[in-house]
C-alpha cells in the first residue's frame, strides 16, 4: 500500500504540469484567437487616401476607444514607424517594434509575467485593392489572465487532492480485497505451525493453488520422513537393547567368579558407557525441529512433571526449586526436545545444588530466554566452554560421560538457538537458553 501510495503522488506530481501547460496552451490559443479577430476589426475599418492610412473616428470595436480598455490596437508601416494607435493605448508603455519580413502573421508573449502584453501582429499587403505594406498589431496585457490562471490553479490543487485521496481509496480497497486470499492463507499456514491443522485447503483462487498442493506434499513428505525416522529408531534401539542386556549378564557371571570380577568390571563399565553413547545418539536424532510446524509447550506443567521426579531421586537434599515466569509462558519447543533439554539442565542443577535451584523464563522481543541456576560451586569462567563440549565433565565424583549438556546444547542447536554459561546470583551456575519464536 505505501509503494502504491507513493506511485500514486508520484502520478498526480507529474500530471500537475501537463495539466497546467494544457491549460495554458489552450488559454493562449483562445487569446490568439480573440486577437486575430480584433486584428481582422483593424484591417476591415483601414483605408488609404493618395498613399495615406486613414482610420475611422468610431472604430467597430469599442475596447480600441476605451482609455482604460485592455485591448490596444497599432498599425506599423513596412518600417516600423508607428502610424496610428488607438485610444486604449494611452499610458500603457509598450516597447514593440514589428518586423515586416513576409512571415504573415505572428503571435508571441513580450515582457514579464505581470507586466507583460499578449502581441498578434499581421501583415497586410493588399489593403482594399491598393499595394500596401502595414504591420497591424492587437495586444493584450497578461495580468488581464492571471486572475483566471491562479483561479484554475486553484481548482487544479483541490481537484487533484480530491482525485488522489480518491484513489488512494480505491488503492486500499483494491489491494484489500485482492490479498484476503493471500491472508486467507496465511492464517491457515499459522494453524498448519501451531498444529492445529495438518495441511491447507483447496479453498483457494486458482492462481494460489498450486502453491498450496506445493506446499501439502512437502508437508505430506515430512510428515513420513519423520515417522520413518522414528521407527527407524525405535528399531535401532530395540536391536540393541537385546545385545547389550545379554552383555550385561555376561559380565554379571562373570563378576561372580573372583579370578575374572576386574575383567568383569571393565565389562560392564564398558556396556554402561556403550548404552549411554547409544542413548545419547538416539536422542540427538530424534530431538529435531521440525521444518514447517511449529510447537509451543506450556512451561509449568513440564516443570511439575520433572521436579516431582527429581525429588524423589534426590529426597536426601530436600531441594529448593524457586520459579520466575509466567504461569501461561510457553517454550517455542517440542515437547520431547524441551523435556529432555530442561530435564538434563535440572538434574545437574540438582546434583551440584546445596539446597536452590531457579528457573527463570522471559519472552524478549521475537525470542524467548530460560535460565536454570543453583546455589552449587557454580563454574569457572575458564571452563564454561569447555563444558559445552561432548564429554567434557568438571564433576568427577559422580559417575557419567559427560554428554548430558552436549546434548542440551545440540538440542539447542537444532532450534537455532544459544546456549550459554554464566555466573548464578544464587552463587552456583546459571545455563541460559535462548530460543526464536
Amino acid at each position: 500500500m505505501l509503494g502504491a501510495a507513493v506511485l500514486a503522488v508520484l502520478f498526480m506530481a507529474a500530471l500537475l504540469p501537463v495539466l497546467r501547460g494544457a491549460f495554458v496552451i489552450a488559454l493562449e490559443e483562445v487569446i490568439e484567437t480573440r486577437l486575430a479577430a480584433d486584428a481582422a476589426a483593424l484591417v476591415a475599418a483601414a483605408r488609404t487616401d493618395s498613399g495615406h492610412l486613414v482610420m475611422p473616428e468610431k472604430l467597430p470595436g469599442e475596447e480600441f476607444d476605451k482609455l482604460d480598455a485592455s485591448l490596444l490596437g497599432y498599425i506599423y508601416d513596412r518600417d516600423g514607424r508607428l502610424l496610428w494607435q488607438s485610444r486604449s493605448t494611452l499610458g500603457e508603455p509598450v516597447q514593440y517594434v514589428p518586423r515586416y519580413d513576409g512571415i504573415g502573421h505572428e503571435f508571441l508573449r513580450i515582457g514579464g509575467e505581470t507586466e507583460g502584453f499578449f502581441v498578434y501582429d499581421v501583415e497586410i499587403d493588399l489593403l482594399r485593392g491598393q499595394d500596401t505594406a502595414l504591420s497591424i498589431v492587437t495586444m493584450q496585457p497578461t495580468r488581464d489572465y492571471q486572475v483566471m490562471y491562479r483561479g484554475f490553479m486553484d481548482q487544479l490543487y483541490l481537484w487533484l487532492g480530491v482525485a488522489l485521496v480518491v484513489l488512494l481509496g480505491l488503492l486500499w480497497f483494491g489491494l484489500t480485497w485482492s490479498f484476503r486470499s493471500l491472508r486467507g492463507l496465511s492464517a491457515e499456514l499459522d494453524e498448519v505451525e501451531s498444529g492445529h491443522r495438518e495441511s491447507l485447503s483447496e479453498e483457494h483462487p486458482r492462481e494460489l493453488l498450486r502453491l498450496t498442493r506445493s506446499l501439502n506434499r512437502l508437508l505430506d513428505s515430512e510428515r513420513r520422513q519423520r515417522e520413518r525416522y522414528r521407527h527407524s529408531l525405535d528399531d535401532l534401539a530395540h536391536s540393541l537393547k537385546t545385545p547389550l542386556s545379554v552383555l550385561q549378564g555376561v559380565s554379571e557371571a562373570m563378576a561372580d567368579q573372583p579370578q575374572n570380577r576386574e575383567q568383569a568390571q571393565t565389562l560392564q563399565s564398558q556396556v554402561e558407557r556403550m548404552s549411554q553413547q547409544v542413548g545419547y545418539q538416539l536422542q540427538r536424532a530424534s530431538l529435531r525441529k521440525s521444518g514447517l510446524v511449529r510447537h509451543r509447550v506450556q512451561l509449568g506443567p513440564l516443570l511439575d512433571t520433572l521436579c516431582e521426579a527429581l525429588d524423589k531421586v534426590y529426597r536426601d537434599k530436600q531441594v529448593q526449586v524457586l520459579r520466575d515466569f509466567a504461569p501461561d509462558l510457553g517454550v517455542p519447543m517440542e515437547q520431547a526436545a524441551l523435556l529432555e533439554l530442561l530435564g538434563n539442565l535440572l538434574e545437574n542443577a540438582y546434583r551440584l545444588c546445596l539446597g536452590q535451584v531457579r528457573v527463570a523464563a522471559r519472552q524478549v522481543g521475537g525470542s524467548c530466554e530460560l535460565w536454570v541456576e543453583d546455589d552449587g560451586p557454580g563454574v569457572p569462567a575458564e571452563q564454561r566452554e569447555r563444558i559445552l563440549r561432548r564429554g567434557e565433565r568438571l564433576d568427577a565424583l559422580h559417575p557419567g560421560q559427560g554428554i548430558g549438556t552436549a546434548v542440551v546444547k545440540d538440542i539447542i542447536d537444532s532450534y537455532d538457538g544459544e546456549l550459554s554459561v554464566d555466573a548464578s546470583e544464587l552463587g552456583g551456575a546459571c545455563f541460559r537458553v535462548r530460543l526464536s519464536e
